[in-house]
């Protein structure tokens, strides 16, 4: 799920402020203000009488960042209009990391990695849009990006948000780069029946990244440090999926030698822990019809009537990152895991589990979803470096896509 940007286009005009890293122990009364201010919905921005979805950081602005490699959080202050009076206070906050992925392969299967830089969390307070801040943040974590020798710099937004669109391709020089989607499946009050025909086996973080770096070695976006997100205590585990008689008595190396004729493997997050959502601003007939669809799920489960979650108070959910597989019953297999993590979460009281995907992912067709529930994300890059690392692969910025794509749980 990408965190939109929430700014808007910016004009010349500009407010006297000042970026710098932002301090625990002052800034967190004025982050989350602004987070509140700028509560994110389809337009990318809040509004009365909108409904609009709110992230409850727990306390901790730093939380979709601190498990990456080398992070940075930078705030703008300013004084002018608004609720602010002519005080000084915080007007724009921005995160960013930098890590090492895979951004294409040699010979079709050496990976290479290249240190690449992702942007998120870009707010500006609705009193101090249009004035050059979302810009200004921008272009000073860009500076962090450069020193911490990243290659290139990509954002993720919701495709229908203009403003944010506007600001990184028209005035910050990103570039339209990958389209994936967030698929997303409310977690029922009953559990999910799994096929007999499928068997799943729970894999350790060791043998889940010898299986990862063995499958993902030409997939981009696969974090080189795949070990510390497979063994992070948010990780809750790794999981294939095989056709139920299938012998698995040699470990991973026999598998990876001499695999079945379909199988498919994903990991679970819990983001549960680290954050909390909230859709604020429904109308008090869609949570009445909502809160039917579980009376009738509480009352009678042995029916499987799908069931809306409350998402009108904060909830947590479960995210699926990793997904692949292989062979025509991929799909088939991929669906049981999906069907198990929805178990998982279920267990775990989460609202809902979600996963993001290419467009061409091969395995696309297994994930069960609620279309209305989704959204279709845009990347864009930008090309920091003067010079190319891999002269083979060139300007990345200009590859085709892949058929699949890694999404980084830490970062969603």
């Amino acid at each position: 799920m990408a965190v939109a940007a929430v700014v808007e286009e910016e004009e010349a005009a500009v407010v006297e402020m000042r970026v710098r890293e932002y301090d625990g122990g002052r800034d967190r009364g004025g982050v989350e203000e602004v987070e509140r201010e700028c509560e994110v919905g389809s337009s990318g921005g809040g509004g009365s009488g909108k409904m609009c979805l709110f992230t409850d950081l727990l306390g901790d602005p730093l939380c979709r960042i601190r498990n990456s490699p080398a992070y940075l959080m930078l705030i703008a202050t300013g004084t002018g209009t608004g609720g602010g009076g002519g005080g000084t206070r915080i007007v724009g906050l921005v995160r960013g990391c930098v890590k090492s992925v895979v951004s294409g392969s040699s010979h079709g299967k050496d990976p290479i990695y290249t240190k690449v830089a992702y942007i998120l969390g870009l707010r500006v307070s609705p009193t101090h849009r249009r004035k050059g801040v979302g810009k200004k943040l921008v272009e000073r974590m860009e500076e962090w990006f450069r020193q911490k020798g990243a290659e290139y710099s990509y954002m993720a937004t919701e495709q229908d948000n203009e403003a944010s669109v506007r600001l990184f391709t028209g005035r910050c020089g990103y570039a339209k780069f990958r389209t994936p989607s967030v698929l997303v499946h409310p977690v029922f009050r009953h559990a999910l029946g799994l096929s007999r025909r499928v068997s799943i086996v729970k894999l350790e973080p060791r043998d889940a990244e010898q299986l990862y770096r063995w499958h993902f070695a030409a997939v981009e976006f696969f974090p080189d440090d795949v070990d510390a997100v497979l063994s992070n205590a948010l990780s809750l585990g790794t999981f294939i999926a095989v056709p139920a008689g299938t012998r698995w008595d040699g470990g991973v190396e026999a598998f990876i030698a001499s695999p079945p004729a379909s199988w498919a493997v994903l990991s679970v997050w819990n983001c549960m822990d680290a954050f909390r959502l909230e859709v604020r601003g429904a109308p008090r007939v869609m949570r009445a019809a909502a809160g039917a669809t579980r009376m009738v799920d509480r009352a009678a489960p042995w029916l499987g009537i799908p069931s809306i979650p409350n998402l009108f108070a904060p909830f947590g959910l479960y995210f699926l990152y990793g997904l692949g597989g292989a062979g025509p019953g991929a799909p088939r297999l991929v669906r049981a895991l999906c069907r198990h993590a929805h178990n998982m979460a279920r267990r775990g009281g989460c609202g809902v589990v979600a996963t993001e995907v290419a467009a061409c992912e091969p395995v696309r067709a297994g994930v069960p979803h609620w279309a209305r529930l989704g959204a279709e994300d845009l990347w864009c890059m930008k090309r920091l470096a003067d010079g190319y690392t891999h002269g083979t692969l060139g300007d990345w910025t200009k590859a085709p896509p892949g058929r699949s794509i890694f999404v980084d749980p830490r970062e969603f």
